[in-house]
């Protein structure tokens, strides 16, 4: 079964860290980017920032100097460490890619189920 997991969620204090994976299973990343975007209630889902499959990166100006996007592609996981929260960081957090299995069969972006990311002031 292809699937997308992210975990590493929680509650975290301003100014507090966390790191988030995103991991695929039943498949790998393709040689597209990774993406880790979110949504806070009433807002669009919005990129938070990506990784290509060298190691390219690209964030939002809101989270620059503070988030960290890297990828492991022998684990195929992704991660986002996050530093110096606010409680404008307070989302949903979601992964995309592209993923290919083993059969050669692609899965145009895919999104994972999400995990909460709560800051409180």
């Amino acid at each position: 079964q292809v699937q997308l997991v992210e975990s590493g969620g929680g509650l975290v204090q301003a100014g507090g860290s966390l790191r988030l994976s995103c991991t695929a299973s039943g498949s790998i990343f393709s040689s597209n980017a990774v993406g880790w975007y979110r949504e806070a209630p009433g807002n669009r889902r919005e990129l938070v920032a990506g990784i290509t499959s060298t190691g390219i990166t690209n964030y939002d100006d809101s989270v620059k100097g503070r988030f960290t996007i890297s990828r492991d592609n022998a684990k195929n996981t992704v991660y986002l460490q996050m530093n110096s929260l606010k409680p404008e960081d307070t989302a949903v957090y979601y992964c995309n890619a592209d993923l290919m299995t083993e059969g050669g069969h692609y899965y145009y972006d895919y999104w994972g189920q999400g995990t909460q990311v709560t800051v409180s002031s």
